[in-house]
């Protein structure tokens, strides 16, 4: 599945449209060797185009987002093209504890904002992530490592505003094998702009900066690593 795929997807308001994050994801997905019936866990799901993209490939599918209004639009995606998704509301890993997928992909909130905490409602929630933009994507790389099978992969993106290092170090200090896997360079978005007065000040990007590294992050478990006991899921997004 294609972003072209989005012109067809159910997106009500406060639910996140497919953007180049998305289409970025979805490239390192494609390139993913998907055997029949390996479980998948798509996070922060939105509208469910991941995970729509995974059960087309034949993985077993369940999807998972804090938002009433995701759950409902992934639900109603899934219908629409006739794909069979699981699509369960709750904090990241938590309405999955105890279970194990074979694949993880992830589309968090990463962008800077001036507020240390992100917004309990409304659109930025899909976004917005603290001051280093990192309040779900440190959360995310303490809780998936936990519901990783053996071999499992781990597809997460992120900004490079938003701590690429910090990702990777952590991803391996979990034991999984980390590594950049995609890159791409995209102009600022309405939310980037408005904000990039804010970053120079904070010294994430240089004067006069207009555009953003996209960055899709792989990591993989061992497969005779210990798996690691489940750790209580993390505020997912209300996606935008």
């Amino acid at each position: 599945m294609t972003t072209n795929a989005a012109t067809r997807l159910i997106r009500p308001p406060g639910v996140y449209a497919p953007q180049g994050d998305t289409a970025l994801l979805l490239e390192c997905l494609a390139r993913e060797r998907i055997e029949p019936g390996v479980r998948s866990l798509d996070l922060c799901t939105g509208t469910g185009i991941l995970a729509l993209a995974a059960a087309r490939r034949g993985a077993e599918a369940t999807a998972a987002d804090i938002s009433g209004a995701a759950v409902a639009a992934a639900r109603c995606n899934a219908r629409l093209h006739h794909c069979r998704v699981r699509v369960l509301r709750g904090d990241l890993t938590e309405p999955v504890t105890g279970e194990r997928f074979g694949l993880v992909t992830v589309n968090p909130p990463y962008v800077p904002a001036a507020a240390p905490e992100g917004p309990a409602r409304g659109a930025c929630r899909a976004w917005d992530a603290g001051p280093d933009g990192r309040l779900l994507l440190d959360r995310i790389c303490r809780a998936v490592p936990a519901v990783l099978a053996p071999s499992g992969v781990l597809l997460v993106v992120q900004s490079s505003l938003s701590g690429v290092p910090a990702t990777l170090a952590a991803l391996r200090r979990a034991g999984l094998r980390a590594g950049v896997a995609a890159r791409r360079t995209q102009p600022f978005g309405p939310v980037m702009t408005e904000r990039a007065a804010w970053f120079e000040r904070r010294g994430l990007v240089a004067p006069g900066t207009t555009s953003e590294v996209l960055v899709v992050v792989r990591a993989v478990r061992d497969p005779a690593a210990r798996m690691p006991a489940a750790m209580p899921g993390s505020r997912d997004r209300e996606a935008a």
